[in-house]
Order: C-alpha cells, then sequence, then structure tokens
C-alpha cells in the first residue's frame, strides 16, 4: 500500500437504488454499491489497486533507466 497517507477527493452520487462513486484525481478510480459505507470501502481498494498497478506497468513498459521523485503540488 501506501508509504504515506495521501489525499484524495472521492465523489458520491445516488442512482436509482446505487450509489456511483469515483476519485477526481485519478481516471478509472470508479465503482458502485447500495450503500454509502460500501461504496466508500470499494472506492479505497479501487483506487489502491489502480495506484499499484500503475506502477507495476511504469516499471514493466520503461527499458531505459528512469528516476521517481514525489512532487506536490496544491490545487
Amino acid at each position: 500500500m501506501f508509504k504515506k497517507n495521501k489525499q484524495f477527493t472521492a465523489v458520491y452520487q445516488k442512482r436509482g437504488k446505487w450509489y456511483i462513486g469515483w476519485i477526481e484525481e485519478i481516471p478509472g478510480a470508479n465503482t458502485q454499491a447500495k450503500t454509502i459505507k460500501e461504496l466508500k470501502e470499494n472506492l479505497k481498494e479501487a483506487l489502491v489497486l489502480i495506484i499499484e498497478s500503475n506502477k507495476v506497468l511504469t516499471k514493466k513498459e520503461t527499458e531505459k533507466p528512469f528516476i521517481r521523485e514525489p512532487i506536490y503540488v496544491s490545487c
């Protein structure tokens, strides 16, 4: 998982009998559930999986040496 806690923006919306949710900053981090509690749990799991997958893909697709470092922005 994360080395440090990071903050993201979760958005929730009721659609019919379901709730949908997504992370504003991370395309593809979205899910649905019947309750807000379940939605929040699913969304955290989706976010962690996407971030972990992106790290694995970066390592696999990059043949030449590369630099990794934290970058900080305020929005």
